[in-house]
């Protein structure tokens, strides 16, 4: 399939049109990552890539080896990486990449406090008009079949259209930064407090640290404040108590439903969502743990507006890391949200309050305080509060 074919064939179940864009949601491994090699393969003049993690196993040399042939056949390539997330690849891995042509850039290199921010997002861009976003990175697991125990149950989303123009906008400044030596976090900082994702159906918000809440943040409380029901997968799900009060409220005037993973590559992560889990319940949401794969997905619905993206429902990703979230205005794609929620607390184990209080033992409420602790506010205060403070001595 090329990308053509994605971009213009008959539209399938998992396909939308809204305001004029085609979005696809790409639940499946194995079709997301036909659908990133399709892309890359029809890209004509340039090739745009940000991954947080980019491993060094085959899959990543199979996807590294198509951006070599891209740039052999003249496309522009640029691959960014970030540099905690792709800590464990060598520079090494990239020169035959670079050797072809392409510019290759780490995000977060600078020897200071800022490393603790993270560019959590991913996105690949062809010729300003087709992409492909969400949570996966670049790793085999990532793309494994659902049969799989051993790998990521995730998300996609290919977007073919104008919306793409914006975010190439972006991931243009964010090349920039990432590509001066300087990588001024002050620059970095601005680039996101001043993000503008306009009043449409379709908007990209782009979440990071900043003094008052980001576009992605601000826009999400706004429709929980706003929503009588909300159904959320969650791959990390430790939000702070002023979010959890209003999923709370949300719950109470309408419904509320919420995934959250019972395998996954942090167990900090388990114990820091289930330490939540008694308020929320008690609120009447509906609580399940996905455990057929690790669950790495992030999708909400609110009514009839869904998020899907990079961004997770835990204090980094509202407030720190920078992530990427596209918001969609449409009942049918909304729809089409839930039902993939639908399928994963299908297959997930009720938190109801009996299942509840028969884990949370003393023991196992103490280890989750702790877990909460580390993951939600530990790491949180120390961070932003390092690199408010690296703000206001400057770069």
């Amino acid at each position: 399939m090329t990308q053509q074919d994605l971009a213009v064939g008959e539209p399938d179940a998992m396909s939308f049109t809204v305001d004029g864009n085609r979005l696809t949601l790409l639940p499946g491994g194995p079709d997301r990552l036909a659908a990133l090699h399709a892309l890359i393969a029809g890209a004509r003049h340039r090739l745009d890539l940000y991954f947080y993690m980019f491993t060094h196993d085959a899959c990543a040399v199979e996807v590294r080896e198509a951006l070599i042939d891209a740039c052999n056949r003249g496309v522009a390539v640029t691959l960014l990486v970030d540099a905690f997330g792709s800590a464990f690849t060598p520079d090494s891995f990239f020169w035959p990449l670079k050797d072809a042509g392409a510019r290759f850039g780490r995000f977060g290199t600078r020897r200071s406090t800022r490393y603790l921010i993270r560019n959590h997002q991913k996105m690949v861009i062809a010729d300003g008009r087709h992409a492909i976003v969400g949570g996966f990175n670049i790793a085999e697991d990532y793309f494994a079949p659902e049969t799989d125990p051993a790998g990521w149950r995730d998300m996609g989303l290919q977007v073919d259209g104008a919306l793409v123009a914006e975010l190439q906008r972006w991931f243009d400044d964010l090349a920039a930064w990432t590509l001066d030596e300087k990588q001024s976090f002050m620059a970095l900082h601005r680039m996101v407090r001043d993000w503008r994702p306009g009043v449409g159906r379709t908007m990209w918000l782009m979440g990071g640290p900043t003094r008052h809440l980001n576009s992605w943040a601000k826009r999400l409380k706004l429709d929980l404040q706003a929503g009588k029901r909300l159904d959320l997968a969650a791959a990390y799900f430790s939000p702070g108590w002023a979010m959890v009060r209003r999923l709370a409220r949300l719950s109470r005037a309408g419904s509320a439903r919420i995934v959250t993973a019972a395998k996954s590559d942090n167990t900090a992560t388990i114990g820091a969502a289930r330490h939540l889990y008694g308020r929320l319940i008690r609120a009447g949401v509906a609580i399940f743990e996905y455990g057929r794969q690790k669950l790495h997905t992030k999708l909400i619905a609110i009514d009839d507006i869904a998020y899907i993206g990079s961004a997770n429902f835990d204090m980094r990703s509202l407030f720190l890391n920078i992530e990427l979230v596209l918001r969609v205005d449409d009942p049918a794609f909304a729809a089409a949200v839930r039902g993939d929620i639908d399928a994963m607390a299908h297959e997930s184990r009720a938190i109801d309050d009996a299942t509840y209080k028969a884990m949370a033992g003393p023991f196992s409420r103490l280890r989750w305080w702790w877990d909460y602790l580390l993951v939600a506010v530990l790491d949180f205060t120390v961070t932003r509060h390092l690199n408010m403070w690296r703000d206001r001595s400057g770069d």
